[in-house]
């Protein structure tokens, strides 16, 4: 979720509640979080110094923006740097689908779809020579039946996504605009992202839509 979130700021500064409705729609619906989480992750890029406060809307909404930082990290996830541990079938799918969606300078969806294609041909490759070990070693050793097993699994899993990606291939971009949703109650007006992450990581659980209570 963050270099996504990192990857959405790249169309300018946003508020919270903003960056969270972009992640659902710009994922095609993989990325329905709470959106506590949302604000906690902008108040844990900013102590990165990856985004930092832009100011406010009209209405009081803290803004969010890319530092310089936060837009080489934003870039080198679309070009394909995975987040550590994560699964690459998921960074795919959400890289993909983000970057179609962005009408952003430094992005081409294109391009960001053909070097998927090239990284998982490679994992197919490695994973079908694998799962081709000889049926001597399979005798000699118990567990390689189960490992050529898995390897089959990925190699497998290696052309789905290539065959996905195909079908990416084939259609046009689909480039979303900017939404302006506001939550359904205002939000009291924050000065930093401090404040409105403090807020949104309350002990006390609150709806998304419901304003923080004065003491």
């Amino acid at each position: 979720m963050r270099d996504a979130v990192l990857a959405i700021l790249l169309l300018g500064p946003a508020y919270g509640f903003q960056v969270h409705g972009a992640l659902a729609d710009r994922t095609g619906g993989r990325r329905r979080i709470n959106v506590g989480q949302t604000y906690g992750t902008l108040d844990r890029l900013a102590k990165q110094r990856l985004v930092e406060p832009a100011g406010a809307t009209a209405d009081g909404l803290p803004l969010h923006r890319l530092t310089r930082a936060g837009r080489a990290a934003a870039l080198a996830w679309l070009d394909g740097a995975d987040a550590t541990g994560a699964d690459p079938w998921d960074e795919t799918l959400d890289r993909v689908l983000i970057a179609r969606s962005l009408d952003a300078t430094g992005v081409d969806p294109a391009a960001i779809a053909r070097r998927e294609r090239e990284r998982w041909t490679a994992r197919r490759a490695e994973a079908a020579e694998r799962a081709e070990l000889s049926d001597a070693a399979e005798h000699a050793e118990p567990g390689v039946a189960l490992a050529r097993l898995a390897a089959a699994a990925d190699a497998a899993r290696a052309e789905a996504a290539l065959s996905w990606l195909d079908r990416v291939a084939a259609l046009p971009p689909v480039p979303l605009p900017v939404a302006a949703d506001r939550p359904r109650r205002g939000r009291r007006p924050a000065a930093s992202v401090d404040t409105e992450s403090a807020a949104s990581t309350s002990s006390a659980p609150r709806r998304p839509d419901q304003s923080p209570v004065s003491p």
